[in-house]
């Protein structure tokens, strides 16, 4: 890729609130199309990443790597995860919302990490450096005040909480540390796969790219 291509789909992410899209080759599709290696995506654009496939959303302070089997629809500051699973690291507060469920780092202006994975029906959340909430909003408002989980739910700098995809559900089982978890579900079948997809294409083939300004 070119510092002529690069730069344009830099200016064009920041003056209108779009991202870039990096993908790690074939098996990566947005709104259904199969995308090139690097893509400007906008608001309500759908990227699915198919099995041994991974890709990595670009905004200025914020990114989120795309694991395989994954569906995720782009909201600007906002992740739709429908299943699989993401890893974020933001500066901006980017958040991650799976069905009624939103996931949203404590301090918006730290550097955070955390991990999203919707699998099976159950929804588990890490968080990998600084806190970050779990915070269930139901539709009905009476519900809503009745239930449970209507305050958001901290999750801890080195732990991870589970619970069901229904609203309003009890938590399944807060664990630490997080990661040891979540690689002896069967998630791991593929995990430890996107890892070395993005440590190895986005480490070592976009070292010198300057269209994120921003590196966690």
């Amino acid at each position: 890729m070119t510092m002529a291509a690069v730069f344009p789909l830099s200016l064009m992410a920041e003056d209108t609130g779009a991202a870039i899209l990096r993908s790690s080759g074939m098996g990566v599709l947005v709104n259904s199309s199969a995308a090139p290696s690097s893509i400007a995506v906008f608001s309500n654009d759908l990227i699915e990443t198919q099995r041994s496939a991974v890709a990595r959303i670009e905004t200025p302070g914020s990114t989120a790597d795309i694991n395989p089997e994954t569906t995720v629809q782009y909201q600007s500051d906002e992740l739709v995860l429908d299943h699989g699973s993401v890893s974020v690291n933001t500066t901006r507060g980017m958040t991650v919302r799976v069905g009624c469920v939103t996931i949203t780092p404590v301090n918006p202006a730290g550097w955070t990490q955390y991990q999203v994975v919707d699998l099976d029906g159950k929804i588990t959340v890490v968080a990998l450096k600084l806190d970050v909430y779990i915070d269930a909003r139901l539709k009905n408002f009476e519900e809503t005040k009745k239930s449970s989980q209507a305050s958001p739910d901290l999750v801890r700098e080195g732990e991870q909480k589970s619970r069901s995809e229904k609203c309003g559900a009890a938590y399944i089982k807060p664990e630490r540390p997080g990661i040891v978890s979540i690689l002896n579900s069967t998630y791991a079948k593929w995990s430890a796969l996107a890892a070395v997809g993005v440590i190895t294409c986005f480490g070592l083939c976009h070292d010198d790219d300057p269209v994120s300004r921003w590196k966690p």
